[in-house]
């Protein structure tokens, strides 16, 4: 048996100053003296559940009857016993033992149900994703459609931290009014609902997302000069730092090191990525704000390390992350694809169109393990942060070639504290809603409900 000694820290001690706000990773020096550590790292991990939902547009390949039967999203078998190789789910296959699938449900919410409404589902299936509740077609300011699962987890245990969620995304949702067949933007800007009637904004740059978490700079002068003088956050505590390191043991202060060299490396790419913005050299995304780079896989793994340093120090356990806009026609070089997403998506039902497709869904799947990874290493008791995560990935789409919404791509990775026992694949029951899934993935991490929008039972995610 393993017990912890020698002085405690406070879990929310934190290291200010001028302007900035840095919390510390969880430290041995955390954990009560004399306290088991199997016993308390087993109770704190319950109480911190980390929640990624992850929102993909426009479906998948395998959605299609030919993809289906190609297994080019879900593998052929069940249970445990699945070979992820013909699939888009085939870069995680380093990570099946945290590994959920969910294959065939279906996303009624994001259905047409009047005759005005067809046509419409691009513009409403982002607000349907995490909700699971049709949305009121509108492109006034009386938009209406439920409360999402991040916010339903952030209300029961998002409250216990600094910053109770937080909503990223990659492509630009700055746009105002209506979209198109009635629908405002909002629906397909924003993923995560506080209330039926209250969207909350995402946050595009790093920059800003750096800024929320570490308070950097009391005010827009104060941050500009320093980003001028390529300084860091952490020069504001770095006394306190050296204070804080010669109280710790030799494994605390390893831990401490490699968190403050994240959350540099973070910042130095971040101000990497201004200055490249700010030369005067063309740039991919002319409109786009400083910090956002042109790369999409640069962009969605800075996003990704942010949030894996946000829960090491526990700032915040909750990220909702919209990877992509509606009807967005960005191409991904890295794919092995030259198609436009959008266009991309309407592959006619033509096998090789397909096949083409399957290349973009596997390159957006493959980014994931980047913070699978990250969370991995992130040592916590007897396991690590993955072990007490949950991440969602899915879409509200099937076959964006014909708009549906059956067969919906999803997975779940992370054990949620071990209540998830991964290297699973579930088949639903034909006609399910994702709104099962969801409904245990909610029960899984604590939030005891026994309906989810459109839900009819909780789904079985161990068998």
């Amino acid at each position: 048996m393993s017990f912890i000694t020698g002085k405690h820290i406070l879990r929310r001690t934190v290291l200010r100053g001028l302007g900035a706000t840095v919390a510390l990773p969880f430290l041995d020096a955390m954990v009560p003296a004399r306290s088991l550590w199997s016993r308390t790292a087993r109770a704190a991990s319950l109480d911190r559940t980390r929640l990624v939902c992850i929102e993909m547009v426009h479906g998948a390949a395998g959605a299609s009857d030919w993809g289906a039967t190609q297994h080019l999203w879900s593998p052929a078998a069940v249970g445990q016993a699945f070979d992820l190789a013909p699939s888009a789910l085939s870069p995680l296959d380093p990570f099946r033992k945290s590994l959920t699938i969910v294959s065939d449900t279906d996303v009624r919410g994001a259905e047409a149900i009047t005759q005005p409404e067809i046509g419409g589902d691009h513009f409403r299936s982002s607000a349907v994703f995490l909700t699971q509740t049709h949305p009121k077609q509108t492109e006034s300011s009386d938009v209406r459609a439920g409360i999402s699962l991040d916010q339903i987890y952030a209300n029961a245990f998002g409250q216990d931290t600094p910053i109770p969620s937080m909503q990223l995304c990659i492509e630009n949702v700055d746009q105002a009014g209506g979209c198109a067949y009635g629908y405002s933007c909002v629906y397909t800007d924003m993923i995560s609902w506080a209330s039926p009637s209250e969207p909350l904004p995402m946050i595009r740059d790093p920059r800003m997302a750096f800024d929320q978490l570490f308070g950097a700079g009391g005010s827009t002068g104060e941050r500009a000069s320093r980003r001028r003088a390529a300084g860091s956050v952490l020069d504001y505590v770095r006394g306190q730092v050296a204070d804080l390191t010669q109280k710790l043991d030799a494994g605390d202060r390893r831990r401490m090191e490699r968190y403050l060299e994240d959350v540099r490396e973070i910042e130095r790419r971040i101000q990497k990525v201004e200055a490249r913005n700010a030369s005067g050299e063309a740039r991919e995304l002319p409109v786009a704000p400083a910090g956002v780079p042109d790369s999409f896989e640069e962009h969605v793994k800075l996003m990704f390390d942010l949030q894996a340093v946000a829960f090491a120090a526990d700032t915040t356990r909750i990220f909702s992350f919209k990877f992509s806009r509606d009807v967005s026609n960005r191409v991904f070089a890295g794919s092995g694809s030259t198609a436009p997403f959008h266009t991309g998506s309407h592959h006619l039902d033509r096998e090789e169109r397909i096949a083409d497709f399957q290349k973009i869904n596997t390159y957006h799947v493959g980014l994931v393990p980047h913070l699978l990874e990250k969370l991995k290493a992130i040592k916590e008791g007897d396991g690590n942060v993955l072990d007490n995560s949950l991440i969602i990935y899915g879409s509200a789409m099937g076959n964006s070639n014909l708009h549906n919404h059956k067969r919906c791509p999803l997975f779940f990775a992370g054990h949620a504290g071990g209540v998830l026992k991964g290297n699973r694949h579930v088949r639903a029951e034909d006609g399910a809603p994702m709104a099962n899934a969801m409904l245990s993935a909610l029960n899984a991490i604590g939030v005891d409900i026994n309906q989810f929008g459109d839900s009819t039972k909780p789904m079985d995610l161990n068998s």
